[in-house]
């Protein structure tokens, strides 16, 4: 992946138009969790100290048929003014005369920073109309992407526009994720472990057929182990299950073994009839058919010890999903503890989707993690070798 990245081009006294992932939850005017803001202020400060003008775009939810007071970007561009120190000019709109007289009026006062209003308050933004793509071009001189997290859907900010100008590149959050994620891929430090958890084994098919070739194990746990399980003949209770995906869960055992990786299931679960905190519960081994109505809500101390002395071999590990409900006590234990192994590996970690990402936060421990992927979907789909089109449309070094 080797794109060009910001650091390269000559941004002094030019327009660059960055597009950044501000998907923020919002409250009554007020941004609820500003993560993903704080993720681009490197690359918008860096821009801004090199001399550039910087234009900043986003969608901002799902808005149906135009603008939405409801999914505005106004409250993210008074949040902004207070974490960068200087003003921020709001465009009423993302193309047209609003957006050239916002960067215009930001170019005169002197503090170049223009956030445009919510890109899909324009149908036109998730066709990747090409008129609507060329007015977003027209705005600017350089194209940096900025929100990886949003580059593997092809519409208009993310990969028509970036065509339409000279350079296209990379800011130091997009150079980030493809460095840690492409560095996984293809030259990790062995030995490598992946762990996948989270609810349905669709959502990872590609993930695991990728890391087949790539990785010395595969621990496997979250909901998606009852689908393995049920292959496998084994009691599952209430848990969920994709009954259409036995058949291929079958098919990863097979090429797992065919290829000498260890794949791991977990050996006991923790199971309940309810979610609900406080909730009767027992440990079974899987095979234990009194699991009876019950559902499995985490991986058992057993599994715990032997996925965490997996994770303590490893050299680089992924990890992407959770491996219970972890946000209902006691159903979390198995999630902490793995996020606890990760973070204590003495090499590169790397951990991606939201659940994950709140996991080690709950866990206290995202400071000693390598990497913390904000691609949620697109990281999956990288990881699962899929081409993401806001990466392709980059300029190539």
């Amino acid at each position: 992946m080797a794109k060009l990245s910001i650091r390269d081009l000559d941004v002094r006294g030019k327009r660059v138009f960055i597009r950044v992932d501000f998907n923020v939850p919002i409250k009554d005017g007020r941004i609820k969790d500003n993560t993903r803001i704080r993720a681009s202020l490197p690359t918008i400060t860096y821009a801004l100290e090199q001399g550039a003008t910087v234009i900043l775009a986003s969608h901002l939810g799902r808005p149906k048929g135009g603008p939405s007071p409801e999914f505005s970007l106004r409250p993210v561009a008074e949040h902004l003014r207070a974490l960068v120190g200087r003003a921020v000019t709001f465009a009423d709109d993302c193309v047209g005369d609003p957006a050239k007289k916002a960067i215009a009026d930001a170019q005169a006062q002197g503090n170049r920073l223009v956030l445009l209003e919510n890109v899909r308050f324009h149908k036109e933004e998730e066709k990747n109309d090409p008129t609507f793509a060329q007015q977003l071009a027209d705005l600017a001189d350089l194209y940096v992407n900025d929100a990886f997290g949003s580059s593997h859907r092809a519409h208009a900010s993310t990969e028509g526009m970036a065509r339409l100008l000279p350079q296209a590149a990379a800011g130091l959050l997009m150079e980030d994720e493809l460095k840690y994620l492409g560095h996984a891929l293809e030259s990790p430090e062995r030995p490598f472990v992946a762990v996948l958890g989270g609810a349905k084994v669709s959502d990872k098919i590609d993930v695991i057929e990728n890391f087949l070739g790539r990785v010395d194990a595969l621990l496997i746990g979250g909901a998606m182990a009852y689908t393995f399980f049920k292959a496998k003949g084994l009691p599952v209770g209430t848990s969920l299950v994709e009954d259409d995906k036995q058949d291929a869960a079958r098919a990863i055992v097979a090429r797992a073994a065919e290829r000498g990786i260890r794949i791991e299931l977990p050996v006991d679960h923790v199971v309940a009839e309810t979610i609900e905190a406080g909730v009767a519960t027992s440990v079974l081994a899987v095979e234990d058919a009194a699991i009876g109505e019950r559902m499995g809500l985490d991986i058992g101390p057993k599994t715990v010890e032997r996925y965490a002395a997996v994770i303590a071999t490893a050299r680089t590990v992924v990890w992407n999903g959770p491996m219970g409900v972890f946000e209902t006590s006691p159903f979390d234990a198995g999630t902490m503890a793995v996020a606890r192994a990760v973070a204590a590996v003495k090499g590169t970690t790397i951990v991606g989707g939201g659940d994950s990402v709140s996991a080690v936060a709950k866990a206290g421990v995202t400071e000693q993690i390598t990497h913390i992927s904000t691609g949620g979907g697109a990281s999956l789909e990288f990881l699962g070798g899929q081409v993401l089109p806001g990466v392709a449309a980059l300029s190539d070094i």
